[in-house]
């Protein structure tokens, strides 16, 4: 881990040479929100993202280094895959239903060399974890948890954005992109491949929290049709 100053009051936490499984920054960001929760440090804001966490205090306050870097020892020092010696998961995963019936879907299966009914099996059988939150309310960076299959991951590996940005991506619609999956909250624009659509609602601005997913959280991919079947 490096430590970069960010303010009088900040300091963001860098694990991109670290070599650690994609779920670091995210279990760093709760840890350290579960710190200042029960007062063992005192922090006015924690934000994840892919590689970094940007660890802030009150202005004028300073920051306790000392106790940062204590929580993140400590983690680090203790941390274990999320699974049982049996290899099922600890951490149960949020199932989005999916209609692949996506505008982009045949073209993206296409140039990722397989057919259509193989990137829907590689889509479904991965289990994806929110790297980090981003872009809009609600938009979870999803990427393959650590140990998934390589000959699934693959799949998404080579599949770039797309040549031309939508202006305009339905809500609930259900995307690929170099090696990230995701699901737009919202009406937005978007350069991503879309695969299909969801009826799940993953923002609610009146609800408590807002957004369902959130760093470190794992999802699962299903299709809509075995839900209802």
């Amino acid at each position: 881990m490096r430590e970069r100053p960010a303010g009088d009051d900040g300091l963001l936490l860098d694990f991109g040479s670290a070599d650690r499984p994609a779920w670091t920054a995210a279990r760093v960001a709760d840890a350290l929100r579960g710190a200042a929760a029960d007062g063992r440090v005192s922090l006015s804001d924690v934000v994840a993202c892919a590689e970094t966490v940007l660890v802030e205090a009150l202005p004028g306050t300073g920051l306790n280094e000392l106790g940062v870097r204590r929580v993140v020892h400590d983690l680090l020092a203790s941390a274990v895959p999320d699974s049982d010696e049996g290899g099922s998961s600890v951490r149960s995963a949020i199932v989005i239903p999916v209609r692949y019936d996506g505008a982009d879907l045949s073209s993206a299966a296409d140039a990722a060399g397989c057919s259509t009914d193989r990137l829907v099996l590689a889509h479904t059988h991965l289990t994806w974890t929110v790297q980090f939150m981003g872009f809009a309310p609600g938009f979870g960076y999803l990427v393959p948890e650590d140990g998934s299959d390589p000959s699934l991951t693959a799949v998404f590996n080579g599949l770039p954005r797309r040549e031309e940005s939508r202006p305009r991506v339905p809500a609930g619609s259900v995307a690929v992109a170099a090696g990230y999956s995701a699901v737009y909250p919202r009406v937005s624009p978007g350069g991503w491949h879309l695969l299909g659509v969801t009826d799940t609602v993953l923002w609610d601005s009146t609800a408590a929290p807002p957004s369902v997913l959130s760093a470190g959280a794992r999802v699962r991919f299903v299709r809509a049709e075995e839900v209802i079947g």
